[in-house]
Order: structure tokens, then sequence, then C-alpha cells
């Protein structure tokens, strides 16, 4: 079990989350243009679309953010649709080079810019796991993403996946919450209480069939 520091300074997270678009742009790199149209992790993306809501993520401003909210009558995931369209063009080759061009900004839509490392790990998972590869996530950034996730209530629920297990990572030193335990490699735990089933048979603990009801 690797021991990691647990302080999330804008200072301490805009590294960690470059290094994350990094090995996302390594993992895409590598994939062949069948690849590029297995569906994802995330229902109804193909691996393409969640790399072009990638760029528009490293892309948002507050400013960008409010505007394509306002145009879609403040449905959310109508402008995540929208901002995905934008890209429904583009070749492998195209969306590689544009989230690499993106991938050391540090912009932000609102929000805690923890949620920026959250989108590059989580959506690698959703990217990499399709295709066989896995990406090797910093302890530091699993601690970071785990935190975060458990406690997100809007759009990624975590907080209620999570309600009433303890959740216990075998990998970092992180745990969570009290209840019937859930552990497993912190990667696997961000994945479920995130809505992905892909993660749930790295899990075990009495809690684990109680999270997966919650998928």
């Amino acid at each position: 079990m690797t021991e990691v520091a647990t302080g999330t300074s804008t200072a301490e997270l805009w590294p960690m989350i470059h290094e994350q678009r990094a090995k996302v742009v390594d993992m895409l790199s590598a994939l062949s243009d069948p690849q590029w149209d297995t569906q994802s992790l995330c229902a109804r993306w193909r691996v393409r679309d969640v790399a072009a809501h990638g760029i528009e993520t490293n892309l948002m401003t507050p400013g960008r953010f409010f505007g394509k909210y306002l145009a879609t009558g403040f449905r959310f995931h109508a402008m995540n649709e929208n901002g995905v369209a934008q890209h429904a063009s583009q070749s492998p080759a195209q969306l590689l080079a544009d989230y690499r061009a993106t991938a050391n900004r540090t912009t932000t839509p609102p929000g805690p810019k923890v949620a920026m490392l959250g989108e590059a790990v989580i959506h690698g998972e959703d990217m990499a796991r399709p295709n066989g590869i896995r990406i090797d996530v910093s302890p530091d950034a699993l601690v970071a993403v785990a935190n975060f996730t458990h406690r997100s209530t809007p759009v990624l629920h975590g907080k209620q996946r999570s309600a009433g297990l303890r959740l216990r990572a075998t990998d970092v030193d992180w745990t969570a919450g009290e209840g019937p335990e859930v552990s497993g490699p912190a990667v696997a735990i961000i994945l479920a209480i995130t809505g992905r089933r892909a993660g749930l048979d790295e899990l075990s603990g009495e809690g684990v069939e109680t999270l997966r009801s919650r998928i």
C-alpha cells in the first residue's frame, strides 16, 4: 500500500491534472482507428466521443460554460452532447492532436478544480478499459479523486451510491464512510461509485452487492 499526501491545493492539483491528461494522450496515441469507435464505459458514447468531450472540458472557461449552458436551456447533458457533436467530423488523428494541444491548459468551468482531475482519471478509464488498456494513475491523484467522488452529489452521484458503506482502497492509504465494507483498487472504487459497472469485479466485501444495486 502506498502512503500519499492528501493535500489538494491549486498548486498541487494542476501538475496532477496535466500529468494525467498526458497519460490519456499516451493511451490515445496507442489506439488503432477502429479502437476509437469502441463503445466506451459512458452510455451512448464511443471512445472518440469521450475524447471529444475531453477536448471541450480542457477548453472550458466560466464564460464559455455559462454561454453553452444557457444555449441549451440549462440542460447540462444537452450541453455535453452538443460539445461532442462539434467534433463529429474529425478523424482520430485530429481528435488526438486537439486533445494534446489543449491538455496543458489551466482554464476550468465553475466549480472545484479537482473535478478536472476527476474528468481526466475517470474518462481516461472510460476510454482505456474497453480497449484492454490500463492507465497508471498516481497515488496522489487516486486519493484526490476518491475524496472528491465519494462526496459528490450532482452529476456523479458518488455520495448517494456510497452512502452507508465503508470504502477502503487496497493500493493506497484511503478509506471513507461507515458500514458494510467495499474494498479494492482505488480506481475500481472510483469507477463504481460514479456509475461504472466495470470496476465491480475488482471489488470485494459485504457491501459490494449494495453498491452494485445502486449502479
